[in-house]
């Protein structure tokens, strides 16, 4: 809304004023209820969803009175000198009635906000409500005046100008209308049409939205967007990774219980989600933490128990102390800490549940050579798998020569020679050696640290058939995080050395020939076969005996995925004292959350003081058993989400596979860059893992990949304490910062917005002083997307874009003011000149289409699309009045910037749009063909322009004064030193160039110009 003066606002007398009372009370003097009443009406005739109110008070003071609908409470604010928390009413006030009462008092306003919140839901609703006496639904003259509409798709007027309120105007009319148009489209598409789906990564539902997701679901949105406009059938769904720590602890602070606290913020995110004018297919909406949605978690974890890849065993684990839960050794940062509360990690052996990913490490790792346009993120995620050059294999332990059904895996680089082991080594620290293993005593009787242990215990190969001793090895460590290796002396200097010193004996497995070339011995079926084919054979006979074999790297663990908390999927085991672990049947599932009575975030996990949850039947025996009551890692639920999208609401199974192969993979997947290893490396297990099970005809998710930077805000520390300062502590008056009053030093950086660190900023403040449009236009200009964006308002991005909104308005304002004063358009009107001007206005459109549709599909360097379409304005901008007139090519580059700009400032675009559709004859096809600017096909490059001759015309300046051109390589018109060497060498740069002296040689961005700069 904009200002309203004392005239507009109210009849004579009926002013209000405030009065110096020590309680700040909010006096109306005369007053009365009607009068307020109809001005929040005016809000709601204007369609103020969550804006200002002026009154203009006796004395010239202005009072600004926020009215929020949806039934939150009145938020006053009033000038410096005057605070009101809650306006009152001085005295009783009679003579309107709400619901067929009477209020007084404070009741009045309540009861206004009960009106309010039916307005802003349904106007409907109010007129069959029907405020007695009122007059609510029949305003005032002034009133009418007061809530006047001025854009011109309301009113066939253009605004000449582009001013704060305008942008508000159009901000407000458009913003209901393109999400509306968006829930059309997608239901009007059909199958047919070629698909595309963009995946930004799901939120956690802190309950407030901070940069960083208006950064990432900007993208994602202008993706959505500018795909949709291409043809295709896109998808942008939206949900939430509602599991975790964070709503659990919250939940314990404030005495709550965690899926109300879930629900609650994913209330209040999704409403944030909407004021920023994003469109995501909400009809598709997941939450991890329902029931619908982790029932078939469970699913998916059942069918990785019956596969053999999800199994418990004893495990030295990493001990959050502070969140009281195991963490994987990826979410461990190098100096030890916890990836989340920052405390230090404690080492503490605990029955753990695991996932075998390693099974799966040589297939990852072999698929990123499908995955070409991921760019660094698959050198991190090799990295972070490692060389697959080795493998596991299976055994099973024997104490004092008996069986004892413990089962060991043991790691070998050389899996060909596997039938030369002499023996399996373990580390002093293995988890064998701990708790309540069965081996303890007898593997504690032969250690002495710092030297080679031969111990009673041996163990059976299941894949050679063959027994080896274990021995307890010297070393405190072997390569990356192997803590059980195969000693082969014959492939290795120092496993000899330990077999010799123990006097153990093996046999000979390597044969090398007279060439140099190496075959087996003494390895049963694989004997006379060389090393490279052993090597195969070995590992593949492994795997179909399910004893081994599947290659994998010495860095690269199983997946812990066992939470000792109690808000994460509940993991679908059953512990039978007879049958042991036992899957639930599918049939069965979800196992749902029991309500507990209180959680403290200490101890075992909350789910054990369950009770009667815990105690139940065996599926297999029908004997009495207990659940699982670990959870699962939160990464199990987000690793497999892409796919539920696609079939949100299946009952039957996790998603039906026709609709996963029609959307997957999925095009772009947009998301931070601190989930580039783990959170990617999971989904792409998951997605293999499905395959292979015949879920879906695809292994890898993903096919194209962007990683976004961060947003920074600036920090400022003491020197000497390092405690994060505000802004207003500091002192900016000489010239460095220092605390204010004390004068003490400042550290001065830039780092991820945080509220610890006071440099963060709430995107609704931010939206609402600069327009959903510019913060959009700023997040996409200001950096490219893999970059960090240092958020400083004062330079010249932000600025950058205001202005560029107001040139793009001047444009349509010229060509509406142009074709207004009665004279026809006529090309053939245009001066040869003006000609030439429009055939450079007609290049430059159709070089624009190119090099931003290309940043929309190749690179997305959404900051060089719009530089692009910046210099595409600049063009436009500098055209004479007769160009704008007469020529055709004037007005379809405006028209194709309009569409063009769309994607990224979708509010503006649409008025823009709506103006150049009512310009005064024509001679764009396009504007004659009805619609938003959203539902216009994205322009295509004239066929004229693909065929353009190789060379062009370069014109050549001297010292800014004109001197003709020369014909360049096109290739090459971007390459300002060869451009140079191109016209020093022809007629004319040796005529007029040849005997002076160069000082610079200045190639326009934006046209086919050369300026040389030379001495007089």
């Amino acid at each position: 809304m904009g200002d309203f003066s004392a005239s507009s606002l109210f009849e004579p007398g009926q002013l209000c004023g405030i009065g110096p009372r020590r309680k700040s009370i909010l006096t109306l003097e005369s007053l009365s209820c009607r009068s307020l009443v109809e001005t929040l009406r005016c809000c709601v005739t204007m369609e103020t969803i969550n804006g200002p109110v002026y009154v203009t008070l006796p004395g010239g003071q202005v009072t600004r009175k926020r009215i929020l609908f949806r039934g939150q409470t009145v938020d006053a604010k009033w000038s410096d000198e005057w605070h009101v928390t809650r306006p009152i009413w001085r005295r009783p006030c009679s003579g309107v009635s709400f619901d067929s009462r009477t209020y007084f008092a404070d009741e009045c306003v309540l009861a206004m906000h009960v009106i309010l919140r039916k307005v802003a839901l349904s106007p409907r609703a109010l007129a069959r409500d029907s405020i007695r006496g009122g007059g609510l639904l029949s305003p005032l003259p002034w009133l009418r005046r007061a809530a006047c509409r001025s854009l011109y798709s309301e009113t066939g007027v253009w605004q000449r100008d582009y001013r704060v309120e305008t942008r508000r105007q159009v901000e407000r009319r458009w913003h209901p209308r393109i999400q509306e148009q968006w829930k059309k489209n997608a239901k009007e598409e059909v199958s047919k049409q070629e698909k595309f789906y963009v995946l930004s990564m799901f939120p956690y539902p802190s309950g407030r939205l901070h940069m960083g997701h208006v950064r990432v679901y900007t993208i994602s949105d202008t993706i959505a967007h500018f795909q949709r406009m291409r043809g295709y059938q896109v998808l942008n769904p939206m949900g939430w990774d509602a599991f975790g720590l964070p709503a659990e602890n919250a939940a314990i602070e404030r005495g709550l219980d965690p899926e109300e606290w879930t629900k609650s913020n994913i209330q209040s995110m999704r409403e944030q989600l909407d004021s920023l004018g994003l469109c995501f297919n909400w009809d598709r909406e997941i939450t991890t933490c329902l029931a619908d949605y982790y029932r078939w978690t469970q699913y998916l974890f059942v069918k990785l128990f019956k596969a053999g890849l999800a199994y418990q065993k004893e495990a030295v684990v990493n001990w959050d102390p502070v969140d009281q839960t195991v963490l994987a050794d990826e979410q461990v940062d190098e100096a030890g800490r916890s990836w989340r509360s920052g405390a230090l990690v404690e080492q503490k052996l605990l029955r753990q549940w695991f996932i075998k990913t390693t099974n799966y490490a040589k297939p990852l790792l072999d698929a990123l050579a499908e995955l070409p346009e991921w760019y660094g993120v698959k050198a991190m995620q090799a990295n972070w798998i490692g060389e697959c050059s080795g493998c596991f294999f299976q055994f099973q332990l024997k104490l004092d020569g008996e069986e004892t059904g413990e089962s060991l895996e043991a790691y070998t680089p050389t899996p060909e020679a596997v039938f030369g082991a002499a023996y399996v080594a373990i580390l002093p620290s293995h988890r064998l050696l701990q708790g309540s293993s069965p081996f303890k005593a007898a593997l504690t009787r032969s250690l002495q640290q710092g030297r080679d242990c031969l111990t009673e215990v041996t163990a059976r190969n299941v894949f050679t058939g063959k027994e080896v001793p274990v021995v307890i090895s010297a070393q405190v460590e072997f390569e990356g995080h192997l803590d059980t290796v195969i000693g082969i002396p014959d492939v290795s200097k120092d496993d000899a050395s330990v077999a010799s010193v123990l006097s153990l004996e093996w046999p000979t497995v390597i044969h090398t020939q007279e060439d140099g070339s190496q075959t087996l011995l003494n390895s049963a079926q694989f004997t006379g076969l060389s090393r490279e084919e052993a090597f195969d054979s070995i590992t593949q006979k492994a795997r179909d005996m399910k004893a081994g074999g599947h290659l994998t790297s010495s860095k690269l663990r199983d997946w812990l995925i066992s939470r000792q908390r109690y808000w994460g999927t509940p993991i679908p085991i059953i512990h039978c004292g007879s049958c042991g672990p036992v899957a639930v049947p599918e049939e069965k599932l979800p196992v749902t959350l029991p309500k507990v009575p209180a959680l403290t975030g200490k101890g075992a996990s909350p789910l054990q003081s369950a009770k009667d949850w815990i105690h139940c039947t065996c599926p297999r025996c029908k004997g009495p058993a207990e659940r699982e009551t670990d959870t699962m890692d939160t990464f199990v639920d987000s690793s497999w989400y892409y796919f539920r999208y696609t079939d949100p609401n299946n009952q039957i199974r996790p998603f039906e596979r026709s609709l996963a192969d029609h959307w997957l993979p999925v095009d772009v997947y947009i998301g931070g860059k601190e989930h580039a290893v783990m959170h990617l490396y999971y989904a792409r297990f998951l997605s293999h893992f499905c395959r292979d099970q015949g879920f879906v005809s695809h292994r890898e998710p993903f096919r194209k990949l962007l990683v976004q930077g961060l947003i920074k805000g600036q920090t400022f520390r003491s020197a000497d304490t390092g405690q994060y300062l505000r802004r207003e502590e500091i002192d900016f008056s000489g010239s460095d910062p220092v605390q204010a009053g004390s004068g003490g030093g400042v550290q001065v950086s830039w780092e991820k917005m945080s509220k610890s660190k006071h440099n963060g900023l709430d995107p609704q403040e931010v939206v609402e002083q600069y327009g959903i449009d510019t913060v959009r236009l700023f997040i996409l200009y200001a950096a490219p997307p893999e970059q960090d964006i240092l958020w400083d308002v004062k330079t010249d991005a932000l600025p950058g874009v205001l202005r560029w909104q107001t040139r793009l308005w001047a444009l349509v304002t010229k060509l509406r003011e142009a074709r207004e004063g009665g004279v026809t358009p006529d090309p053939s009107a245009l001066s040869k000149r003006d000609r030439d001007n429009a055939r450079k206005i007609w290049e430059n459109k159709n070089y624009a289409i190119q090099e931003v549709t290309g940043h929309f599909t190749e690179d997305f360097l959404l900051n060089a699309a719009i530089a692009r379409l910046m210099g595409l304005s600049n063009t436009l901008t500098q055209a004479s009045a007769g160009v704008i007139l007469h020529s055709v090519e004037f007005e379809e580059a405006l028209a194709a910037l309009c569409v063009m700009i769309a994607p990224m400032a979708p509010h503006l675009a649409s008025e823009l749009w709506a103006g150049l559709c009512g310009v005064r004859h024509a001679q764009c096809g396009l504007l004659c063909e009805g619609g938003d600017v959203l539902e216009q096909p994205w322009p295509t490059v004239d066929p004229e322009y693909l065929h353009t001759p190789d060379t062009l015309e370069m014109a050549v300046r001297i010292n800014n004064k004109a001197c003709g051109s020369v014909s360049v390589p096109r290739q090459v018109s971007q390459d300002a030193q060869q451009v140079r060497e191109l016209v020093l060498a022809s007629p004319l740069g040796h005529r007029l160039l040849g005997d002076r002296v160069i000082k610079k040689a200045i190639l326009s961005p934006r046209t086919a110009l050369i300026n040389f700069l030379v001495e007089e």
